[in-house]
């Protein structure tokens, strides 16, 4: 049996939001090399970042409701570990 991961419900909306954000990066590569404006450029990757940041919390907020709270519901060394890795993950979030 294959575990099941938090965001298997969104799966469908967040593929389509990498495949858009793709799409963007290769705007991108289009924009520098026809040597558009920098400006232009920023605001593009702009948008592209913000996009990656919104599936990031997307899976991070699937993550908390259903891999934590399900080990927290166990408890012991496994919910501690999930504690951790979600905590490193914010931070890894916060920092970028």
């Amino acid at each position: 049996m294959s575990a099941t991961h938090g965001y298997v419900e969104n799966k469908d909306d967040l593929l389509k939001r990498l495949r858009r954000a793709e799409g963007q990066v290769r705007g991108l590569q289009r924009m520098v090399d026809e040597d558009v404006y920098c400006i232009d450029i920023l605001t593009q990757v702009s948008a592209v970042t913000k996009a990656l940041e919104t599936v990031a919390l997307s899976l991070l907020d699937d993550h908390l409701n259903h891999c934590v709270a399900e080990a927290t519901a166990e408890g012991g060394p496994v919910a501690e570990e999930k504690l951790r890795e979600a905590s490193a993950a914010i931070a890894r979030l916060v920092r970028s």
